[in-house]
């Protein structure tokens, strides 16, 4: 049977009923019978968390609930810009499970100076990163630098590695905290900088220049802020200042006309809406923010909104998040893939 919703739709702001097929929107009133499931109220498309990491759990199996956290905070979409392991075919397939795009694993350059247990490290970048965007969903993970002081990926290495990326067809995170990693990465124009903890000012004409998007993950970096800087060390003050200058660059960056994503990164899954809430407190206009985690993140992702042959992700509300970011808590219905979950 085909869902029947009728409300405002954003960001177009025209009320219209709208029939969900499967797993595609249509304007047009199906033949076969529908049951009406939304009837006033504002219909916005499915959120997307731009960057997480649900994954493999210590016994080996997949991560399930952390996929359904998110399903119940609205999301429908997950960039996954480093896993650790391949995502079953069973949860991609699962229709109450929301889509994932995944980017591989964590790809760090052996000449770093240091890297963590979860990260690929890597002799030949260029080459890993190709493989890993032919093996995962188009998309690979780099990291631009790991210390915030050391040397990053020398610029041409990661030049080198943003172009065979590009033309293998795909597209490249960089993980980013210096400004020294931070203005290569912009200067290599990746297609998206990750955090960028010291991101200097300068990087951000190049990134509207090569269409880079700034993912600042606020939420993962605001949560731990206030008690790094009460223990004081070195790297707590560095981290503390770094969440301050993401703030100050992800307003930036949206006035100059980057493209500003909401991503969570952190746990505990499911927390887009403090994202958003983020993004409104470092300055983004609310519909800017919100878009940030809807219609913009799934256009730039390559997902249709609410449109004709559109994909039936579809969360609605008794009042417009544009204006009520409050409303973002309390969804009235959450559709996945054309199935209600809520």
């Amino acid at each position: 049977m085909a869902l029947h919703l009728r409300g405002t739709l954003l960001p177009d702001g025209v009320t219209k009923d709208l029939w969900l097929v499967g797993d595609r929107v249509t304007f047009r009133r199906p033949a076969e019978a529908a049951e009406t499931v939304a009837d006033g109220g504002f219909l916005l498309p499915g959120l997307v968390d731009a960057h997480t990491h649900p994954g493999l759990r210590e016994d080996g199996g997949f991560d399930v609930d952390a996929l359904a956290a998110h399903r119940a905070a609205g999301v429908a979409v997950l960039r996954c810009p480093g896993l650790d392991g391949p995502v079953p075919d069973a949860v991609r397939a699962s229709p109450q499970m929301p889509r994932i795009i995944a980017a591989g694993a964590w790809l760090a350059w052996s000449g770093l100076s240091e890297h963590a247990d979860f990260h690929t490290v890597v002799d030949d970048l260029v080459g890993a990163a190709v493989r890993e965007v032919r093996a995962s969903d188009g998309w690979c993970k780099v990291m631009a630098d790991w210390d915030f002081t050391a040397a990053p990926v020398p610029l041409d290495l990661l030049r080198a590695t943003t172009e065979a990326v590009h033309a293998e067809g795909g597209r490249i995170a960089a993980h980013c905290q210096s400004a020294a990693g931070s203005l290569n990465a912009a200067r290599a124009g990746v297609d998206s900088i990750e955090h960028g903890m010291a991101l200097p000012a300068e990087a951000i004409p190049l990134m509207a220049a090569h269409g880079t998007a700034y993912v600042p993950t606020l939420t993962a970096f605001g949560k731990s802020a206030p008690w790094r800087a009460r223990r004081g060390l070195d790297r707590d003050l560095l981290w503390q200042e770094g969440h301050r200058t993401m703030l100050t660059r992800a307003r930036e960056a949206y006035e100059a006309g980057v493209t500003v994503l909401a991503g969570t990164d952190s746990l505990p899954h499911g927390d887009i809406v403090r994202e958003i809430e983020w993004l409104i407190e470092a300055g983004l206009p609310t519909d800017a923010a919100l878009a940030a985690a809807s219609w913009r993140a799934r256009a730039w992702l390559g997902l249709p909104g609410l449109t004709e042959g559109g994909l039936a992700d579809v969360t609605a509300y008794a009042t417009d998040p544009r204006h009520d970011p409050t409303a973002l808590r309390n969804p009235t219905r959450i559709i996945l893939r054309g199935h209600i979950t809520h």
